[in-house]
């Protein structure tokens, strides 16, 4: 991955429409841990990932703090109990993440938790 300065994730953060992607860029440039993530989102959307649920529990393990920089997809089932952060979830995902147990939230709300990015898994 190439380096991109924080001046220039700065500029490509006003470039983007979305206002909760804006806003999470502007946190995340605010706190050092979440420098790599803010590259990341930076960038084109279609550099954001699509992660189904069957690929976050291969890669997971119970309690967990995943970062999806992206969408999670409903396809698949996921038996632990994980916090899943990511710009979007589907509607089948969703469901089942409340039936498993599981905490879907913002990268924003995590970003507003955890400034400092401990404990995080992030999946591409």
């Amino acid at each position: 991955m190439r380096t991109i300065s924080k001046t220039k994730i700065k500029f490509n953060a006003k470039r983007k429409a979305n206002p909760e992607v804006t806003e999470t860029l502007n946190l995340a440039l605010k706190n050092k841990g979440w420098l790599p993530i803010a590259k990341i989102l930076s960038g084109p959307t279609r550099k954001y990932s699509k992660i189904n649920l069957e690929e976050i529990e291969k890669k997971t393990s119970a309690g967990d703090t995943v970062v999806i920089i992206g969408k999670v997809l409903g396809s698949g089932n996921l038996t632990k109990k994980v916090r899943v952060s990511a710009l979007g979830f589907s509607a089948s995902a969703l469901d089942k993440l409340k039936k498993n147990k599981s905490e879907p939230v913002s990268i924003l709300e995590e970003i507003k938790k955890n400034p400092k990015a401990e404990g995080l898994k992030i999946i591409k």
